[in-house]
């Protein structure tokens, strides 16, 4: 039975016509939609009267959103085929998308055909195919089908009822998006398997990341390469229209804007071609209705998650309201129970809990922390090991240092163990607070883990010994270090070199010093001044002096810090005429002293109790407008008060004590001795309990200075009456 017959006997005579023109065959391998679609085709006169036609096929209701990927070929003879197959001399590239386009768009016809149409067997769903097909390809030969697709609403057909045509609407823009996006899925492939991207991943996997971590560092990779060759792309069409002369008449101006549509439509990843002539194309009825189509969709469905990320489900309705409540609480608000909420609003899977954190990262941070924390707990969440480890880091580069051990105490009672990244992030946590023996458990973990830690993680570790003062072991560190053909970096010498200096041991400094040169980093003002002071420190004016002459002859003008440092090695000795003859020289040679120098200044004539001298020093730096540091308030009591001027001396105290959470402990003690050497035993003691109660204890000299006071009893009046 020809085709024809075959149509005739359904009662379609009315768009027979379309049947005239052979249609070739296709392959597919789509994505099946089903929808509850209305009755096809306008057949009202034959229903009653045509006794060929049985009763009319009844819609179903509407079904579930459903989708399956077939692939697959087979040519069917046309003697049983109501789907004629035609062969093809030659294809190009349009011809390609052109048959899969068709294959794609019959597969999913087929299926709402066959949903609607229930007791229809395989050949009459085939004839209405054929006709549909028929009209689809009429259109892409007079080229209506591109302004048909672009449309908002589906526009009316003379032919077809308005349920099909917005139907046969549907359909093919949905085919087009999924062309479009498998598309860009096999350009994804080709940038995961490119050979920078696994350079990296190998690089990654070389310094110990792993599991999911590593999938999401080459997904993001690839993501960007592809980003990036998508941005050239676009540069490169940029500038192709930039060389198009400029149309000067109406034709030109016509046929410009429509080689500028073409030309925006190749840089498209798909489309439909244009082209003059007929459109060539193939069909297969193919019937892929077996038990081992739907594996091969699974199969597919499952390896094309894994390269093409998911997308978070859209918000809607009474769900968009609640996240817009989550995002606009504030942080003392409870968040559970409008997380609860939205939880059985939207179901969420992973990837929305992702976009939910995202969005409340950006508006409040101390927000985000609450609701990430409570999402541990939450089983949608798919919780990881990676999330404990970015709270941890989150909160450990905001000093939130009790939160951070929460979530590591939390971690552990899961039975689950910090991973590499965990424990490096601990190591800079502790280090930065200055726990020096979690920090140093955490790197030996490290270590026995096999890991061999980077040179941030090192250098975090030094660090933390130079803030204890064990400067002995973050030598030996250093030494590690560089026995791995690890530099440490400058910073950190400068460091170690500045607690040298700081503690007045020379020795060590110059040793630092001489290493720093061997590790290439050369002489500078800063290590220069540094070795000034831990001679300056050790009252060794002379080797100070001789470093201090080495700046100059390298080239650099000493800073009122150097100069402050080398003025307090003389004054350690007490060589006043020394001292000043450097003042005056550096002066004649155009060096204006600082704070710092004339606080030295301050401190040493103060102990001289030239008075006088010193008031003439505070004038100076009242007409520079620069208020006295604690430091100069410290010298001014010390001066005042072993000169019994109690008024002066009163108002230097005042200030020190209105400071007394900034002074160190040998600080107190100046002050405590000064007001016993004035005879201001009360005043002594009212600082001597204020010193005990900031946590420092009181050296024995001082002890015994405070006992002999007791003794003796002198009697001098007190400050505070």
């Amino acid at each position: 039975m020809n085709l024809k017959h075959f149509l005739s006997r359904l009662t379609i005579n009315k768009v027979s016509r379309f049947s005239g023109r052979r249609t070739p065959s296709w392959n597919y391998r789509e994505v099946c939609t089903s929808r509850c679609i209305t009755p096809l085709i306008y057949l009202p006169e034959y229903h009653k009267d045509d006794s060929r036609i049985g009763n009319p096929k009844t819609p179903m209701a509407h079904s579930l959103f459903y989708r399956f990927v077939h692939s697959g070929q087979e040519t069917v003879p046309s003697s049983t085929n109501a789907v004629e197959t035609v062969s093809v001399d030659s294809e190009d590239d349009d011809d390609v998308v052109m048959n899969e386009f068709l294959s794609r768009f019959v597969w999913i016809m087929r299926g709402k055909l066959t949903e609607v149409y229930t007791n229809a067997d395989k050949k009459e769903i085939d004839a209405m195919l054929h006709i549909i097909v028929e009209k689809v390809v009429s259109e892409m030969e007079a080229g209506r089908l591109e302004s048909f697709l672009g449309s908002e609403t589906a526009s009316v057909s003379q032919d077809f009822s308005e349920d099909l045509w917005k139907t046969v609407w549907e359909v093919s823009n949905i085919v087009v998006e999924d062309m479009k996006k498998a598309k860009k899925k096999e350009k994804m492939k080709s940038f995961l398997q490119s050979e920078e991207v696994k350079d990296m991943a190998r690089f990654a996997g070389e310094i110990g990341i792993r599991g999911d971590l590593l999938r999401e560092l080459r997904f993001k990779w690839a993501r960007e390469k592809l980003e990036d060759s998508e941005f050239y792309d676009s540069l490169e069409l940029l500038r192709e229209e930039a060389k198009e002369p400029e149309p000067e008449s109406e034709t030109e101006k016509t046929e410009f804007h429509e080689d500028s549509i073409e030309k925006e439509d190749d840089a498209e990843e798909i489309s439909l071609p244009k082209r003059s002539g007929k459109i060539k194309y193939k069909i297969y009825g193919l019937d892929l209705s077996k038990p081992k189509w739907a594996e091969v969709a699974d199969h597919i469905h499952e390896n094309g998650g894994s390269v093409w990320p998911q997308e978070p489900k859209p918000l809607s309705g009474k769900s968009k309201i609640v996240t817009e409540k989550i995002l606009s609480l504030q942080v003392d608000d409870d968040p559970s129970p409008l997380i609860t909420e939205w939880i059985e609003l939207q179901q969420p899977s992973r990837i929305d809990w992702i976009a939910l954190l995202n969005r409340l990262k950006q508006q409040n941070d101390q927000l985000y922390f609450k609701v990430a924390e409570l999402l541990l707990d939450e089983e949608s969440f798919q919780t990881t090991i990676r999330d404990y480890s970015q709270l941890i880091d989150a909160y450990a580069k905001n000093n939130q240092l009790d939160n951070a051990e929460r979530i590591i105490k939390k971690m552990t009672e899961k039975g689950i163990s910090p991973d590499i990244l965990t424990k490096t992030t601990m190591v800079h946590m502790y280090s930065k607070a200055g726990n020096l023996n979690l920090a140093k458990e955490a790197f030996d973990s490290l270590r026995s883990l096999g890991f061999q830690p980077d040179l941030k993680v090192y250098n975090s570790m030094i660090m933390a010994y130079i803030n204890t003062g064990d400067r002995k072991s973050s030598e030996a560190l250093m030494r590690d270090l560089e026995s791995q053909n690890f530099k440490p970096s400058e910073a950190t010498f400068l460091a170690l070199l500045k607690s040298y200096a700081q503690n007045g041991d020379p020795i060590g400094a110059h040793r630092i010093f001489t290493r720093m040169e061997f590790a290439g980093f050369p002489r500078s003002l800063e290590s220069c001044t540094y070795l000034v002071e831990a001679y300056s420190r050790k009252g060794n004016p002379d080797q100070a002096r001789t470093h201090f002459d080495d700046i100059i002859k390298l080239g650099y003008k000493p800073d009122d810090n150097c100069i402050a440092r080398m003025i307090s090695a003389y004054a350690k000795k007490n060589l006043l005429d020394k001292g000043l003859q450097l003042l005056l020289q550096l002066e004649k040679e155009g060096t204006e002293h600082g704070v710092a120098t004339y606080s030295v200044l301050i401190d040493w004539l103060g102990k001289l109790q030239l008075m006088e001298e010193v008031e003439g020093i505070l004038g100076k730096l009242s007409e520079k407008g620069v208020d006295p540091s604690l430091s100069v308030h410290l010298s001014l009591c010390d001066m005042y008060a072993r000169g019994r001027e109690e008024k002066k001396a009163l108002q230097a105290l005042g200030v020190v004590e209105a400071n007394k959470e900034k002074l160190r402990g040998d600080e107190f003690e100046k002050v405590i001795s000064a007001l016993i050497a004035g005879g201001f035993k009360q005043d002594a003691e009212r600082i001597h309990n204020m010193m005990k109660e900031q946590g420092f204890k009181v050296s024995e000299q001082l002890s015994v200075t405070l006992q002999a006071a007791q003794t003796f009893n002198r009697k001098r009046p007190s400050l505070m009456r």
